[in-house]
């Protein structure tokens, strides 16, 4: 009898280090600054320069950010095998939420390739953008930076920034309509497989390459956002911008779609539903206080915001002052504000070709930290659902040079001269909005409701060694479900179609494309559990009870305890947080 249980001891010993074997694989962050620079360089990139100052002209996370990333911490898994331990009728999530990646890459990447022109573009005796006069110039084009010819002419209607044709007629070419592709914007098409090649180097070793780039990447736009800042409100009209950025209008409360755009900002700028987190937080110690850092990232990442905010708006009361109008004529969302306000206030500077070469590799450095990190979530989950095939010889390598180069294939549609259109198309209907609230509603019920609240709440204590606030639970549980159903009805409510420039309404045809798209990745969701339903056996409700249960929660019981009646001495171990077992012993 004794013979037996050694029998058992010994093999559920051998199980339980083979399995730690595996997780330690996978690898870890080299200190503790890596984790949280490539977790900085996710959540802030160019979206803070240009989205959020938009928001906060137009309308005056922590529990997702946290849930995400102690799921990756404590399963030690990526986006998508994450969930077989936590609830694996709920697998669809990671394989949806890795396509809208893969559709946010490619799209994304794009940002990175305009810069790049920008930056090249800065290597001349004067900036291309800063004065009239060039072939690609209108009649219309007025330069302002003569004071004493800007008065006499500022009351002329239908005119036009030199910066502002440079970024429409010289960098995009762009076309009258989404109908209108046109051809390939050759320069633009080098730049991005500049960027794609970058991001591969980045990314090729997996997080020991990632961590190590992040010290440059996330750390050198801080210092070029705090010059451009103390530069923006020196300028002449600054202070009226700055005034308009801070005063609400609280009239704009009852509009359901300020809660629509400020919802969907804080799900795109906290990276909350991609999956990034869960990835990242998957190579931290078991033991790693993740509480804490979600909640100084996650300030962090406002702050970075708040601060853009203020460049910008300093800038735009610049620009108001110049010409005589409206801040509402020359604020506008998406790229425009990082690659026209930013670049008209740079060519005001004392030698503006080296500053503009600075915010322009600020650009794209902010750029590539989303970009890689998204690339390296994807290679993780990869690992994790393949680990025999892909952590063999330089397979790992192939299949990243694989994804690299059909995303940038499928990203030269949007080096067209109608490029725009359908990155504007992209970025609305699938990369940020609707989807993220969807995926973040399913992430909670599946917490909140099927794995349990008040268990996941034992699992973080059991890692960080405390319990964190309540409050966690209740917004898992009843208020973040409620914000992201509540905030996809009023969506559906003030549905209206998407605009460019506020002048081209995007057709019938478009909308529907861009619908379809975002549908194609959700509906992994329940399509995914319908397949696992199918599957499986016994009663319809059998299935369903069968597929919400850990698989590890069985796997631990059946192979990584003793048989019944022994008693065990457990030792916890860094390595593998599922299967804590180390050295199982009998005590006689």
């Amino acid at each position: 009898m004794d013979g037996g249980n050694d029998a058992h001891t010994s093999s559920v010993t051998r199980e339980c280090q083979h399995r730690s074997k595996k997780l330690e694989g996978r690898g870890y962050w080299g200190t503790k600054a890596e984790y949280i620079l490539t977790v900085m360089g996710a959540i802030i990139g160019p979206g803070n320069v240009w989205r959020f100052p938009y928001l906060c002209y137009k309308n005056g996370g922590v529990p997702l950010f946290f849930l995400e990333t102690a799921i990756g911490q404590y399963t030690s898994q990526g986006g998508i095998t994450c969930w077989t331990h936590i609830c694996p009728l709920f697998k669809g999530m990671g394989y949806a939420s890795h396509l809208i990646i893969a559709f946010s890459g490619t799209s994304y990447v794009i940002i990175i390739a305009w810069a790049f022109f920008y930056m090249f573009s800065s290597f001349s005796a004067d900036l291309p953008w800063a004065t009239c006069g060039n072939y690609w110039n209108t009649d219309s084009c007025l330069d302002f930076s003569h004071p004493n010819d800007s008065r006499t002419i500022i009351s002329r209607v239908n005119t036009t920034l030199p910066v502002v044709e440079f970024w429409k007629h010289r960098v995009l070419k762009v076309s009258h309509g989404i109908e209108e592709m046109g051809s390939l914007r050759w320069e633009l098409v080098l730049c991005l497989i500049l960027s794609w090649v970058i991001c591969y180097f980045c990314v090729w070793k997996g997080i020991k390459s990632t961590g190590k780039a992040a010290y440059f990447t996330a750390t050198f736009p801080y210092l070029m956002l705090i010059i451009l800042l103390i530069r923006a409100v020196t300028l002449p009209g600054a202070k009226d911008g700055i005034i308009y950025y801070m005063y609400p209008d609280f009239s704009r409360l009852s509009d359901p779609q300020v809660w629509m755009d400020a919802g969907t900002q804080i799900f795109f700028s906290y990276a909350i539903g991609f999956g990034f987190l869960t990835s990242l937080g998957s190579y931290n110690p078991y033991h790693n206080d993740c509480y804490r850092d979600s909640f100084y990232l996650c300030l962090l990442n406002s702050a970075t915001s708040v601060v853009a905010g203020f460049a910008i708006f300093s800038v735009l009361g610049f620009m108001t002052y110049e010409q005589g109008v409206d801040i509402s004529e020359v604020a506008e969302s998406g790229p425009g504000l990082a690659f026209i306000v930013y670049p008209r206030a740079v060519a005001m500077m004392p030698m503006p070709q080296v500053w503009s070469v600075c915010f322009f590799i600020m650009i794209i450095l902010l750029g590539l930290d989303s970009q890689f990190v998204g690339l390296e979530c994807l290679m993780t989950s990869l690992v994790d659902l393949f680990p025999n095939y892909l952590r063999q010889g330089c397979r790992r390598e192939l299949a990243l040079l694989s994804i690299c180069s059909i995303c940038c294939l499928l990203g030269l549609s949007l080096v067209t001269e109608g490029g725009m259109y359908l990155l504007q198309l992209l970025d609305h209907h699938v990369c940020s909005g609707t989807a993220l609230l969807i995926l973040s509603f399913c992430q909670s019920v599946s917490i909140g409701w099927v794995y349990g609240a008040d268990r996941f709440y034992g699992n973080i204590a059991d890692m960080i060694g405390y319990r964190p606030l309540p409050f966690m639970k209740y917004c898992w549980t009843y208020i973040t479900p409620f914000m992201c159903f509540g905030t996809f009805i009023f969506s559906i409510i003030k549905y209206s179609p998407l605009k460019f420039s506020n002048t081209y309404i995007y057709p019938l045809w478009a909308n529907i494309l861009g619908w379809f798209i975002a549908s194609v990745s959700l509906s992994l969701i329940p399509l995914f559990v319908l397949y696992k339903i199918i599957q499986g056996e016994g009663t319809l409700r059998q299935r369903f009870l069968l597929h919400c249960q850990p698989v590890d929660h069985l796997h631990i019981q059946q192979n990584c305890l003793p048989p019944t009646g022994t008693s065990v001495s457990t030792v916890h171990t860094e390595v593998n947080p599922l299967c804590k077992t180390e050295e199982v012993t009998e005590h006689k």
